[in-house]
């Protein structure tokens, strides 16, 4: 391969943003670059020029594997230097500025209002006679913590999360219950950061316990039977381990339990039987791994930590059921199969296999009552099936359209399982399983300003560069006529077998009612067709998952949906990676890309926070061949200098500590100076948003207003 060196030492252009009363900037191409500069002029008497703030270039020049690398915004991934947060406060500020002369925000704000403004309820935990929940009223900033006595008790608060915070960043989040519903461990999270300070609360008296724990990653919350303590796993620079804390103790004598030996990358759950006898160890060779390895100590009787599997290079993840360990795995089965494991007698040998693989995906599975719930795909539609231990299917639990359908939740013991539903025009329900006679009922529901009925969702499947078939889901208003200028949002993720179906959400359901149509590709990369699926489109495999997502919006174009002036992209953390790979292989694609949390850098990525858990997916640029097709894709290293990129918004903030926010630092700076085009590129950095919610209501409606202000700002979508 021959160097990359897209940072040659040449003046690079960068385009002026034309902006007039309405602010009404079409895509510009070389040809007509002087006739749309005078037509933008004549259309407005007030036009204005308004141009980035500039960013310094210091090069740095580094060879690797043979390759010269030219890095000129390397200084922005300090974010510590007053030269970096001085950069980021004139990033805002150009943001506002530029957003603020938009017509239309009033509208938005008042349509994603009255979408976000209800009631929301999560899926219920059942211990005892008491049912343990979050719950969010409609005009509250954030979800509280509430319990119910009995399934038709009144919702009782117990921890409020708004006197934590004056801007109603701090949020709470239960972690687990005790049997009899008498405590609960619960994280307090600040902004949208992965880390938590765990509390112990005391139901009955209303409060915390003295018992402190330092702020880290915390995960496989197992309070024990007796309510005397807790297994936890904690993230640390040396791993993952599994520790034990005794309720009423200091956390710094917490007893290590299992994973010495186990470096960063590695990721280890743990998991309490029901009863408290197993206590189950998978570890986790990187994010959706090829291989996990498990392990268990029976406390009952003793004997030390025992092996179930570390010598296959497949999935492994499971639950236990009385004795018998059951285990949804990909060896031997890229569709998934789930074996049974009796713990009291755990060798290969003598495993038995209780749900074949077939054409359908086996996503996960639950225990209840005795019975596996599995989730499955069908050609990516999902459903529910019910199994006796054995095997034997007892009930398919069918869902009334393609959307989303969560893991159901319940205990080996309980005699109820609950699971959520929802699809881009349906808002989401939560049901109550009674596996009793194997009826459903609705548990809480979203009560949106949505008809489902005046909107359509079908399923299509397309073809990809290589000739292979692709699903997309698309939805837009009942009858719409397809004229080719229908103002699209084209949406994707391909990555860590993560399988994506059309779910209910504030963008979605107002891009419909603003007339818009969505689009959801289902990409190599995920885990919708099953492993095979998955591997398609990871390691140097990967830009499979781009060419899949660059045929998804060119079917969109041929089938008279859009075209490229009407045509958005949207995606977040890989699937940010997504976005920014096809806004730089195919610009003249798309007309506006939101690019948020954001993987850019890919020769540098593994060196930030956790994202050594994700080199098994994308690989290394440490390893030479590795290193080769990282660089063929890497957003940040394939920008061409005079290209003519759409409009582009990069949405993070600090508190992701996930997925460090130098990526769209860097790449907002370098798409900023080598743009040709008047298209503008801007950047919403938060300082206190993170990778994954933490927003309260109210700042999460002020975001969403803007990412589709600027989405239909750009595509020309009336808003007066």
């Amino acid at each position: 391969m021959s160097d990359i060196d897209v940072f040659r030492k040449q003046k690079l252009g960068r385009g002026n943003s034309l902006r007039g009363a309405s602010l009404e900037v079409t895509r510009v191409r070389p040809v007509h670059a002087c006739l749309a500069l005078l037509l933008a002029l004549a259309l407005s008497s007030s036009s204005v020029a308004l141009t980035p703030p500039p960013t310094p270039r210091h090069e740095v020049e580094e060879v690797i594997h043979g390759v010269k690398i030219v890095d000129p915004y390397r200084w922005l991934e300090d974010r510590n230097s007053p030269e970096t947060e001085a950069w980021i406060q004139a990033q805002n500020n150009y943001r506002l500025e530029v957003l603020g002369k938009v017509k239309g925000r009033a509208r938005i704000r008042q349509l994603v209002s009255q979408l976000a403004r209800h009631d929301t309820y999560s899926m219920p935990l059942h211990r005892d006679d008491r049912y343990f929940f979050a719950r969010r009223k409609a005009d509250q900033e954030l979800s509280t913590m509430c319990m119910r006595k009995g399934l038709q008790g009144e919702d009782i608060v117990l921890i409020d999360p708004h006197p934590l915070s004056p801007d109603h960043t701090t949020s709470v989040h239960l972690l687990d219950v005790a049997d009899d519903g008498s405590l609960l461990v619960y994280g307090i999270r600040e902004g949208g950061e992965d880390e938590i300070a765990m509390k112990i609360f005391d139901v009955e008296r209303r409060h915390d316990l003295g018992d402190s724990f330092p702020k880290a990653r915390y995960s496989s919350i197992n309070i024990t039977p007796d309510a005397g303590g807790f297994y936890y796993s904690i993230y640390s620079d040396e791993g993952e381990r599994v520790k034990y804390h005794r309720i009423g103790t200091s956390a710094e004598g917490d007893k290590l339990v299992f994973g010495e030996g186990f470096g960063p990358g590695i990721g280890i759950d743990v998991d309490l039987s029901d009863d408290g006898r197993f206590l189950l160890f998978t570890v986790y060779h990187g994010s959706a791994a090829r291989k996990t390895e498990v392990y268990f100590i029976d406390l009952e009787k003793g004997g030390g930590i025992r092996t179930v599997v570390n010598d296959i290079d497949a999935s492994f993840v499971g639950e236990v059921g009385g004795t018998c360990l059951y285990l949804k795995t990909d060896w031997n089965s890229p569709n998934g199969r789930i074996i049974v494991v009796d713990l009291e007698n755990p060798v290969r040998s003598a495993w038995r296999e209780v749900v074949p693989e077939t054409e359908e995906v086996i996503e996960d599975f639950a225990l209840a009552d005795g019975y596996l719930l599995v989730r499955t795909l069908d050609n990516v539609v999902p459903s529910i099936k019910v199994f006796k231990p054995d095997g034997e299917l007892v009930r398919r639990i069918e869902v009334p359209a393609p959307g989303y359908v969560s893991l159901p939740r319940g205990r080996w013991t309980d005699k109820e399982a609950f699971f959520t539903y929802s699809s881009f025009h349906i808002p989401t329900v939560i049901y109550r399983y009674d596996l009793k006679d194997f009826t459903k009922s609705v548990w809480a529901k979203v009560d949106a300003p949505i008809k489902s009925e005046d909107f359509e969702l079908k399923q299509v499947w397309y073809t990809s560069k290589d000739g292979t078939r692709v699903s997309m889901f698309v939805a837009h208003k009942r009858g719409l006529k397809l004229d080719g200028s229908r103002p699209t949002l084209l949406s994707g993720y391909g990555g860590f077998r993560v399988s994506l179906k059309p779910y209910f959400g504030i963008v979605p359901a107002a891009w419909l009612k603003l007339g818009g149509v969505c689009a959801l590709a289902n990409l190599r990369g995920g885990g919708e067709l099953g492993e095979r699926w998955h591997r398609d489109g990871m390691g140097y495999k990967k830009q499979n998952t781009f060419d899949d997502f660059i045929a998804a919006a060119q079917w969109l174009i041929d089938n008279g949906y859009t075209n490229p002036e009407k045509l958005a992209i949207m995606g977040g953390s890989n699937g940010g990676l997504l976005v920014g790979a096809a806004l730089t292989q195919r610009p003249d694609l798309f007309k506006a890309v939101i690019c948020s949390y954001p993987l850019l850098d890919m020769i540098r990525y593994h060196k930030f926070l956790v994202a050594k858990f994700w080199i098994p997916e994308y690989g290394s640029s440490e390893d030479a061949d590795q290193f080769r097709y990282l660089l063929s894709y890497s957003p940040y290293h394939n920008v061409r200098p005079g290209e003519y990129y759409p409009a582009v918004l990069f949405v993070t903030g600090d508190a992701d500590t996930r997925v460090d926010p130098l990526h769209a630092r860097k790449m907002t700076a370098l798409l900023q100076a080598s743009t040709a085009s008047t298209n503008p590129i801007l950047l919403h950095y938060d300082t206190r948003a993170g990778h994954s919610g933490g927003k309260p209501t109210s700042k999460y409606i002020d975001d969403v207003t803007e990412y589709l202000l600027f989405l239909a700002w750009q595509l020309g979508m009336p808003l007066e």
